[in-house]
């Protein structure tokens, strides 16, 4: 009897642990397939997934964004253009518009790009006079890209920009006009304005490049970098804003060093020759932290002591142009410092909607560094003041500058300069249709890395943002009056702190 009692309570503690056993079982079965019937949707590239989930009357329904990985040929094939990338896309904010976002206010500055051709159009021989210095011609027929080069650019920025525009037609297929377009990859704007004013003047030609001045007509468009710059191990601009982020969160702003920094080329502008004179030496200490850039030596180490995500270390980091714009003001504006801006002659496409004092703080051109070390010692002094405008700027390019952005920003403008056009876009004989899978599956290096990593996988699930309204003139005068009045404000300020400092001595 007693050996009995003991038995049962052991079969019994054994078929409970079986069926919970089984249990387990059967529901990690359910699991697995819940997961592939949910994940089906990856396999398929040609419509929008609608995973529907229904539980006790309430059904959520998934739409899961198609995907659309580049078919790249090998065995040294011919590389060709996909025939089944979509040619239109439907957006989910189609018919209700009024959950489309409004445009960043910068993209109002594209009325004003476009404005020289407002009276007249764009007729074909304006677009042939832009050849003069132009890189290539880049046409859009019916959703595909078509490519005239007509000389070697710096580096890669020829290859990046239009692998940019690619991308651009990827994710927006079908929404791109026909088009021609003469593109310039150097520097400095050419189409001064002066030429085409007064009677008898003909229209300028349109030419796309990366920066612009007030004294030219040059068309302003984002710059090769969004995408990567293959040469210095730059990541495309998506990833880098992440790794931004990240480096601001590791170092506080109270917690860096109380100095500005720059690091660049000094031998591309006597301006920035200039600047040196302004580092710390025995004699004079101007609050500024200076250093050379040796590129020959950063690709020597693999660009480890290059990434602009890990410069976030100071308060003040300082701007200032090279032979015209640089690249690298998106990079300092992100950091969470103080942006010191040495008096620009050139704007990109987003600054122009930057504000002194509340973005940036000026720096005077001429006085490098007694400005430089008013700015430093005025925002140390002020801290709390000092630390929001750096997060100001941050926060204008993280939110307002997102890749998101870049391409709605080329999208209006690329729509916008189709409407001035007065001929019919055409292929040329010698033009070859170009598409990612051409571009990205021969590149090797970075190039190819940047290229994969900044590929549109498939159409955009949302409209482009809602274009802003051209700036009315008397606005626009007092948004250039506003901009020169904080100018002159910190001068006066900078002056006060001069003269004070000289009474003392």
């Amino acid at each position: 009897m007693d050996r009995e009692l003991l038995i049962r309570p052991q079969v019994k503690k054994g078929l409970a642990t079986i069926r919970t056993l089984l249990f387990l079982l059967v529901l990690f079965i359910a699991v697995i397939i819940y997961s592939l019937w949910i994940d089906a949707s990856k396999f398929s590239g040609q419509n929008l997934t609608n995973v529907i989930i229904s539980q006790k009357h309430q059904t959520l329904i998934i739409t899961r964004r198609p995907e659309y990985p580049l078919n790249c040929i090998i065995d040294n094939q011919t590389q060709t253009c996909p025939t089944n990338y979509p040619k239109t896309s439907k957006t989910k904010d189609q018919e209700d518009t009024s959950s489309k976002t409004e445009c960043p206010n910068y993209f109002r500055w594209i009325h004003e790009d476009l404005r020289p051709w407002n009276a007249t159009g764009i007729s074909r021989d304006m677009v042939e006079r832009a050849k003069t210095t132009a890189h290539f011609r880049l046409i859009i027929v019916k959703g595909k890209a078509y490519l005239e080069k007509y000389k070697k650019s710096i580096q890669t920025r020829d290859a990046f920009t239009i692998w940019g525009i690619l991308q651009l037609l990827r994710r927006y297929p079908g929404k791109i006009p026909d088009l021609e377009l003469m593109f310039d990859c150097d520097d400095r704007p050419v189409i001064q304005s002066s030429d085409y004013r007064g009677p008898n003047k003909t229209g300028p030609p349109p030419l796309f490049r990366y920066c612009g001045d007030k004294w030219t007509d040059d068309i302003v468009f984002p710059d090769w970098s969004f995408w990567g710059w293959a040469e210095i191990n730059i990541k495309p601009w998506d990833k880098l804003l992440r790794d931004l982020k990240e480096g601001n969160n590791r170092s506080r702003w109270m917690d860096r060093e109380p100095y500005a920094y720059w690091k660049g080329n000094p031998f591309v502008a006597e301006t920035r020759k200039d600047l040196l004179t302004c580092n710390v030496s025995d004699q004079q200490d101007w609050n500024a932290r200076l250093f050379i850039q040796d590129w020959i030596l950063e690709s020597q180490q693999e660009f480890k002591q290059s990434n602009v995500a890990n410069q976030c270390t100071h308060r003040y980091k300082i701007y200032i142009e090279g032979y015209a714009w640089s690249v690298s003001e998106k990079y300092i504006l992100a950091c969470d410092s103080v942006t010191l801006l040495v008096k620009p002659h050139y704007f990109d496409f987003f600054t122009r909607s930057l504000k002194p004092v509340e973005h940036y703080w000026p720096i005077r051109e001429d006085d490098k560094c007694k400005s430089i070390k008013f700015a430093v010692d005025w925002g140390n002094k002020h801290k709390q003041k000092a630390q929001a405008i750096g997060k100001a700027a941050s926060d204008f390019i993280q939110e307002g500058l997102k890749m998101d952005y870049v391409y709605d920003y080329m999208f209006h403008l690329l729509n916008e300069y189709g409407k001035l056009l007065r001929f019919t876009p055409q292929v040329p004989g010698g033009a070859a249709e170009l598409c990612s899978e051409i571009m990205a599956c021969s590149a090797d290096g970075f190039e190819r890395e940047f290229m994969m990593e900044s590929l549109v996988k498939g159409p955009s699930t949302t409209s482009p943002c809602t274009m802003p309204p051209p700036y009315k003139p008397l606005v626009l005068a007092a948004f250039y009056r506003k901009q020169l009045n904080a100018a002159r404000q910190v001068e006066k300020w900078e002056n006060g702190y001069w003269e004070s400092l000289n009474k003392k001595q």
